[in-house]
């Protein structure tokens, strides 16, 4: 087993690529120009809004569109979306920017607001649905509307990635890729974030933590997204636990939206892996959040992917271990358990699951659209693997 993350020594040598990264606004209250933005990357008039259902409720939308109307904008509200986004609200966003005929696209919410928003907005200008673009069976259109990305979590990244997964009909997840699905400018806002309840700033600050560990460790990485990645790590390990237990810190709310658009860049230039493999899996078995079901992957996998670590040129899981704050890579399992259980992370999943076995999660784990994150693992990921993962995952059902 060799790992293939690069050392110092082979970083001056070993070609990479970095892909583009959108224009980035951060500041607490910088959402208050949002008007400007919008004329900013078009003509500002008809403008679509996409965001979670949920943050129509908590009175943050209103603010936003009003802004953009006495601004003369005419606006159009897509909140239509709760739990993981689905090709159907893809599609019906889609329609709803041509009906406006939008000239830009607002995402504004968690990773599911701003996936649908982002593919929205790229197919708009076509007639097909979301599926026919599903695991590249026909390039994006090549033009899309401008998109401006606002997250209000600190987990998935999505602002910063081009990689965008949804479910199909049958509840399977798959993606659709593409650099033109980016947006053309990023607003993190750290208020905007301070609303999020606890147990959901753990699961998507958990989820941004291993986006970055996994990005920078997995057969992928290289010299040019590991600095970002292991930026990442050192924003959240220093931030989650103190945004959980106080909600109202704008600055580690600051750190945690950093740390997760940092997250963003890294697993859009080096994916992820098992941990990713397995919360995919379970996901198209019942519903679940994805950084809950990310983060207890990573909590079974990571002493197995530590144990695969030695050698001078084997480093990957050490540096990462570095950036947290620890000595070496062997104290990344239990420091990462000991995080979870002070963000007060219930080792378990929901209730659907318990008809479940582990031959049926084994079986989407080996499905074709999950084959990418296993083989991008470090470590060889063996059919015993598979198995032996799926019956830990099930026991906690």
């Amino acid at each position: 087993m060799t790992l293939l993350a690069p050392t110092a020594d082979q970083a001056k040598t070993t070609p990479f690529a970095l892909n583009a990264v959108p224009a980035i606004h951060f500041g607490p209250g910088r959402s208050e120009s949002l008007a400007e933005d919008v004329k900013a990357v078009s003509n500002g008039r008809r403008v679509l809004l996409v965001a979670d259902a949920a943050l129509v409720e908590l009175g943050m939308v209103a603010p936003l569109s009003g802004s953009l109307e006495t601004a003369g904008a005419v606006t159009e509200l897509f909140a239509d979306i709760a739990g993981e986004p689905k090709a159907a609200q893809i599609d019906a966003a889609a329609e709803a920017a041509r009906r406006l005929r939008a000239d830009a696209v607002i995402c504004l919410g968690g990773g599911s607001a701003l996936d649908i928003g982002k593919l929205a907005g790229c197919i708009a200008a076509d007639e097909p649905d979301a599926m026919t673009y599903a695991l590249g069976a026909r390039p994006l259109p090549a033009t899309s509307l401008p998109k401006i990305c606002i997250p209000t979590t600190a987990g998935t990244g999505s602002e910063l990635s081009a990689t965008n997964i949804f479910s199909n009909a049958e509840g399977k997840k798959v993606w659709i890729w593409g650099q033109e699905t980016k947006p053309a400018r990023v607003i993190l806002d750290p208020l905007l974030t301070l609303s999020l309840p606890p147990h959901l700033t753990a699961w998507t600050g958990l989820d941004a933590f291993v986006h970055a560990l996994e990005a920078c460790t997995n057969r992928h990485s290289h010299a040019g997204a590991a600095p970002v990645c292991h930026q990442a790590l050192g924003l959240i390990a220093g931030a989650l636990a103190t945004a959980v237990e106080q909600p109202g810190d704008v600055e580690a709310r600051g750190a945690m939206l950093l740390g997760s658009a940092y997250a963003g860049i890294g697993i859009d230039n080096c994916g992820t892996a098992i941990a990713h493999n397995i919360s995919h899996a379970l996901a198209a078995l019942a519903p679940i959040h994805h950084g809950l079901a990310t983060a207890l992957a990573l909590e079974l996998t990571l002493g197995w992917s530590v144990e695969g670590e030695a050698g001078p040129e084997q480093r990957a899981f050490t540096a990462a271990a570095k950036a947290c704050g620890l000595a070496g890579a062997d104290e990344l399992p239990g420091w990462f358990s000991a995080l979870m259980t002070r963000c007060g992370v219930e080792r378990r999943l929901p209730d659907a699951f318990a008809g479940f076995t582990a031959e049926d999660l084994a079986g989407e784990m080996r499905r074709e659209e999950n084959q990418p994150m296993r083989a991008a693992t470090a470590r060889t990921v063996g059919e015993d693997d598979i198995d032996s993962f799926a019956t830990a995952t099930l026991a906690l059902a």
